[in-house]
C-alpha cells in the first residue's frame, strides 16, 4: 500500500480539501513521505487556510485561492530551502487545511450553581445555560498553540475547554454585576455581550474568535421558585375574599366529582341555614337555632345629694359600705345616669336591698 501511494504521489499534482465531517476544524493532507512536488496546484476554498510546515517550522499561510507552488508565492519556504530559480526537485512538507468558517449552535452550561448576592434575596444560587459561536482567527496561532501534530483535530477537542472558560467568566461576571434576580431575564443580551468581550484576549491567544454567544436562561433553584410562585401568586390574587367567590363560582359551573362535591356541601349549609330560620318545625326536627348569651350587666354609679350638695359618684360597693356605718339610709336622695329624677335610696330596687331589714322581736321567755 506504501507503494502505490508513492507512486500515485508522483502523478498527483493538486492538493486541496473538501469537508465533509461538519465538525473537523484541522486536516493534514498525507502524501507519502510527505513530499510535495515543485510546481503542483494548491485549492485553498472559502472557509479554509491552508498552513504549510516544514521540517517542524511554520513556513507559510495561504488564504483562499489557486495556487501554483513555486518559488514566487512561497517566500519564506523558498528561503528555508534555499532554492534558485532553476531548481525544481519535490519539497518535503505538511500541508495542514484549517475550517475558518463558524462552528454554531455550540451549548455552554453552569455545572455547578453560582452563589451571587441579590438586593431583594440576599444570597442565592443561580444556573445559567446557552449557546456561543466559535470560529478560527490566526490559523498559525491555532496550529501552534492547539492542535500541534494532530492528523484530524475535531471542534469536540476543544469545546470542552472553551465551555469551561465561558463558564469560568460568566461566573465571575454575574457575581459582580449586582442585577437583581428578577431582572436578569431582560439583561441576557448585555451578560452575553459582557462574557464575550471578557474571554476574547484568552481565546485570541489560542486563534480563536467567539462572534456570538447567548445566555438562553438563568435559573433558581427549585425551592426558591416555588416560593418565588407563590409570592406571584399573592400578588395577582390580591383581594382573598373576592378570589374565593370566584373559585367558588368557576368551580359550580364545571362538570364532575368535584364540583358536584361542592355542590352538595352548599346545598347541605343552605339546608342547614333553612332549618335554623323555620321556627317550631325547626324546634321539632332538632334545627335549633343557636341562642346568643345576653348582654353582661351595667354597673350603676351613684349620686347622692345631702344639704343641698351633690356628691359622687359612688359604685355599689361604696353605698354598701355607707349603708353600714349609715352614712346611707333609705331616704337619702340618690341620682344615676338614665334614671328619671332624684329618688329615695329606699326606692330604688338596685339598692333597697343594700338596707338591713331588722328581725321581728324575740319570743319571750317559755313562749
Amino acid at each position: 500500500m506504501g507503494i502505490l501511494d508513492f507512486l500515485k504521489g508522483e502523478f498527483i499534482d493538486v492538493i486541496h480539501w473538501t469537508d465533509d465531517t461538519r465538525d473537523t476544524l484541522v486536516w493534514r493532507f498525507e502524501r507519502e513521505g510527505h513530499a510535495i512536488k515543485y510546481g503542483a496546484k494548491l485549492t485553498v476554498r472559502e472557509g479554509q487556510a491552508a498552513v504549510f510546515v516544514h521540517e517542524g517550522q511554520l513556513a507559510d499561510v495561504f488564504t483562499p485561492g489557486l495556487y501554483m507552488l513555486e518559488t514566487n508565492n512561497m517566500p519564506i519556504l523558498t528561503t528555508l530551502n534555499h532554492w534558485d530559480h532553476a531548481f525544481q526537485s519535490p519539497f518535503k512538507s505538511e500541508v495542514y487545511f484549517v475550517n475558518t468558517t463558524r462552528f454554531g449552535n455550540l451549548k455552554w452550561g453552569t455545572r455547578n450553581p453560582i452563589i451571587a448576592r441579590d438586593p431583594e434575596f440576599g444570597p442565592v444560587r443561580l444556573r445559567a445555560f446557552g449557546t456561543y459561536t466559535v470560529k478560527v482567527a490566526d490559523p498559525a496561532r491555532f496550529l501552534v498553540e492547539i492542535v500541534g501534530t494532530d492528523g484530524e483535530f475535531t471542534m469536540d477537542e476543544i469545546s470542552f475547554q472553551i465551555r469551561n472558560i465561558i463558564v469560568q467568566e460568566f461566573s465571575r461576571s454575574i457575581a459582580a454585576s449586582g442585577i437583581p434576580v428578577l431582572d436578569m431575564a431582560a439583561n441576557t443580551r448585555d451578560l452575553g455581550q459582557l462574557v464575550a468581550r471578557e474571554i476574547a484576549p484568552t481565546l485570541a491567544d489560542y486563534g480563536l474568535d467567539l462572534p456570538e454567544l447567548y445566555v438562553e436562561n438563568i435559573s433558581l433553584p427549585e425551592a426558591v421558585e416555588k416560593v418565588l410562585d407563590k409570592r406571584t401568586l399573592m400578588g395577582i390574587v390580591g383581594d382573598l375574599s373576592n378570589y374565593m367567590q370566584f373559585q367558588t363560582a368557576e368551580a359550580l359551573g364545571r362538570e364532575g366529582a368535584g364540583a358536584a362535591a361542592l355542590q352538595t356541601g352548599l346545598g347541605a349549609g343552605i339546608g342547614m341555614q333553612m332549618g335554623a330560620q323555620a321556627g317550631p318545625w325547626g324546634a321539632r326536627t332538632g334545627a335549633q337555632p343557636a341562642v346568643a348569651p345576653p348582654p353582661p350587666p351595667v354597673e350603676h354609679v351613684w349620686h347622692i345629694a345631702e344639704n343641698g350638695a351633690t356628691k359622687g359618684p359612688f359604685s355599689k360597693a361604696t353605698m354598701g359600705r355607707m349603708t353600714a356605718d349609715g352614712t346611707l339610709t333609705r331616704e337619702t336622695h340618690v341620682w344615676t345616669p338614665g334614671q328619671d329624677g332624684w329618688k329615695r335610696a329606699g326606692e330604688v330596687t338596685e339598692l333597697a336591698q343594700l338596707f338591713t331589714v331588722l328581725p321581728p322581736p324575740p319570743p319571750p321567755p317559755g313562749a
